[in-house]
């Protein structure tokens, strides 16, 4: 099974110029040591609001991309928020959730996705474009697909649930993450 830090690595070499929402915990400090861009959003500490943020931003900025990296245990915090998704139609919207099945910024407690499947409640919900991939050539050609199709899309990722514990924490605090995405927006 493909390892969360790859996934996210895989992604964000698809992107150009995307606005980026991380969820807080591994997927933040991963997708910062991947490829630290001024477009990326951290979450440092509140748990299932990346989809809620990005999706707000895609309503302000209609024409810029804005790809959310979820996580499991967050959207599972705020299922809701994929009803809102659908709703609104933002065609700039991807949302990748990295599933790992279990907590693992908090101890690795299992998630409920070892028997609920999000991408058929992203389908229900009412999401444009809903896929899964777990292999890097398929992954890769999921996010080209989705970005070039417009949405709002869903691609869900089963990636293992341990992570390597290598990658560092974000060096940049909460303002300077704001004022860095605020400039990319901006310009």
């Amino acid at each position: 099974m493909i390892r969360r830090a790859d996934a996210i690595a895989i992604v964000l070499a698809r992107l150009r110029d995307e606005i980026v929402v991380t969820a807080n915990g591994w997927i933040s400090r991963e997708t910062c040591a991947a490829d630290d861009r001024t477009e990326n959003f951290y979450m440092l500490g509140s748990m299932g609001l990346a989809s809620s943020i990005g999706l707000g931003i895609a309503i302000a900025q209609p024409e810029r991309g804005v790809v959310i990296l979820d996580g499991d245990g967050n959207l599972l915090m705020t299922l809701g928020t994929l009803a809102m998704v659908a709703e609104r139609k933002q065609r700039n919207f991807l949302h990748v959730v990295l599933d790992n099945e279990v907590y693992g910024s908090t101890g690795g407690q299992r998630s409920l996705t070892t028997s609920v499947d999000l991408d058929a409640i992203a389908r229900a919900a009412g999401y444009v474009h809903v896929m899964r991939a777990c292999e890097p050539e398929k992954i890769a050609k999921a996010v080209d697909d989705l970005l070039r199709n417009g949405g709002p899309s869903f691609l869900l990722i089963k990636v293992a649930a341990e992570a390597d514990g290598e990658a560092p924490r974000v060096p940049h605090d909460p303002e300077e993450i704001v004022d860095r995405v605020r400039r990319s927006l901006a310009g």
